[in-house]
């Protein structure tokens, strides 16, 4: 899947096309693992399998990722989720922002297919990851949803409360970086609220440090379900 970034580096931004071959979604990538397991517990009541793993990686059709800002799902019971989104290009590795979009209906039957089923919408920035790479936990994932009509915040956290690249990289890879052709989502911060559909989700990663941002917005265009 053919996705355009604009990169962010040195004070100069250029463009880049990334062929992303294989996409892998980690889960239960969270470093506290007491409350993973808190929340594993809550979901196996909602009838949602327990992972076999922690972190547990998902592999996605590469053609589900999009850059569009309209998405179309089966049903109304998808939500997204703000995640940071790695990949490679010219030797470094790259930092983006994807959404983790998953039909919640169908993920107690298979969190597996509940991922597959649904575009994963990526942002069109990214940063060098050298450049943020001392100060990863001070970044902040954040994410909006609209409901009623107005604008709610959904997600906030940093990067703190997420087990850092390297160990997601090497608990997959072997590696301490990405290889070409792969894009990798690294996990994401709790609903504020709990998890719920919308009809739009906005999510940002922001970095204070640098006082810059990296952000994208979708709306959802809900497809009937038919029998």
């Amino acid at each position: 899947m053919l996705l355009t970034f604009s990169l962010h580096h040195a004070g100069a931004v250029r463009a880049a096309d990334i062929d992303i071959r294989q996409c892998i979604i980690a889960g239960w990538a969270g470093r506290d693992l007491a409350a993973i397991e808190h929340h594993i517990e809550e979901l196996a009541e909602l009838g949602v399998p327990r992972p076999s793993a922690v972190p547990l990686f998902y592999r996605v059709a590469a053609n589900q990722l999009t850059q569009d800002e309209v998405v179309q799902c089966v049903g109304p019971a998808s939500s997204g989720e703000a995640e940071v989104f790695l990949f490679e290009h010219g030797g470094d590795m790259w930092v983006s922002l994807g959404s983790d979009h998953t039909d919640r209906a169908l993920e107690a039957h298979s969190v597996a297919l509940s991922k597959q089923l649904c575009a994963k919408p990526v942002a069109r920035d990214a940063w060098r990851y050298e450049d943020v790479a001392a100060h990863w936990d001070q970044l902040v994932l954040r994410a909006w949803i609209v409901e009623n009509g107005v604008e709610t915040l959904y997600q906030e956290g940093t990067l703190a409360s997420l087990q850092p690249p390297e160990f997601l990289l090497q608990k997959h890879f072997g590696l301490n970086r990405i290889p070409a052709g792969s894009g990798m989502t690294c996990g994401t911060v709790g609903a504020i609220g709990g998890i719920r559909p919308a009809p739009s989700f906005r999510m940002e990663l922001h970095d204070p440090l640098l006082d810059r941002r990296i952000g994208h917005g979708y709306t959802i265009d809900f497809l009937s379900e038919v029998a």
